[in-house]
């Protein structure tokens, strides 16, 4: 069994994410670390707890860093709601999180476990930057790092070539990219190549447990940007595919691995992850750029999650 840590932003993705891991049993979710990105650090602290309460767990939660390195904050409301759970009103939890910042966490946790947790990241890098700076060690403690993030195509969903989580901290993006020897990493176009679709969610709203109703109460903000955007019925699945990778890495069927940088400036082109995709640099991979996976094998994973 994989022992795993979630870097979270807790937004209506993550917390759909976190149902599809306790639902696996091929994982322990040993703590959540909380970052600034879909909503605030303190609304993605209180999320992970109420998500705790869903699915009856005691995990520890650490609460993380509240802005990007060097910029301001940069939420996504007008999809994830105020609170960042689509403002379906999810009771508040009486559980509390740990006192100890999560970067400190990231290193007590890996330093106590060297090369036993595999560590995945479905926000900004923020937590993850700052930890390694702690310990300049810490990328060779964790067994894995995967992260949902980038746009490996640069078909941006925050600007034109950037994606969400790698934009908002890019500076963090790249010192990770920098310092860890292999990041897997599930893309913005990933994402798009591999939604929940409306038969899919039918099929998981069927079930009509306190799990799947959550699952609906959480993303009408969402299902409806994405009626009005496309005029379609589906949910991006981002941080549902970069955990259920992580936890069964045989659902991938297709990946490439490849030099990969973050750019940090430009008017345009902030944030964008450029790839050597013909590895015409002589840098050494850093990067496992999965390409495709088993489709139906991950709609079912994250049916267990929510029975």
């Amino acid at each position: 069994m994989r022992k795993i840590i979630i870097d979270t932003d807790c937004g209506f993705d993550d917390a759909l994410s976190m149902l599809l891991a306790f639902g696996s049993p091929l994982a322990e979710v040993i703590a959540f670390t909380t970052v600034h990105g879909n909503t605030s650090v303190a609304n993605a602290t209180a999320n992970t707890l109420k998500v705790l309460d869903l699915v009856n767990k005691d995990v520890p939660v650490y609460p993380g860093c509240a802005k990007p390195l060097v910029t301001e904050p940069h939420y996504a409301a007008y999809v994830h709601g105020e609170d960042g759970l689509g403002d379906a009103g999810i009771p508040v939890s009486k559980r509390l999180p740990e006192k100890k910042h999560a970067a400190q966490a990231l290193v007590d946790l890996a330093s106590a476990n060297p090369g036993e947790i595999e560590l995945i990241a479905i926000g900004p890098l923020t937590n993850l930057a700052v930890a390694q700076s702690l310990d300049p060690e810490l990328p060779d403690k964790f067994a894995s790092l995967t992260i949902m993030g980038g746009a490996v195509y640069a078909k941006g969903n925050i600007n034109i070539t950037a994606e969400f989580n790698i934009y908002v901290d890019a500076e963090a993006a790249r010192a990770v990219f920098e310092r860890w020897p292999m990041v897997r990493i599930l893309s913005w176009e990933m994402t798009m190549d591999h939604l929940f679709t409306k038969e899919n969610l039918e099929r998981f709203f069927a079930l009509n447990t306190p799990k799947s109703r959550f699952m609906h109460d959480t993303n009408q903000i969402i299902l409806g940007f994405v009626r009005k955007m496309f005029d379609k019925e589906f949910l991006f699945p981002s941080d549902e595919l970069a955990v259920a990778c992580a936890i069964d890495p045989s659902l991938i069927t297709k990946k490439e691995t490849h030099y990969l940088s973050v750019e940090t400036g430009g008017i345009q082109s902030r944030g964008l992850t450029y790839v050597d995709w013909w590895d015409r640099s002589g840098k050494t991979a850093n990067a496992e750029i999965i390409l495709d996976l088993d489709q139906e094998r991950f709609v079912q994973m994250m049916e267990d999650g929510l029975r």
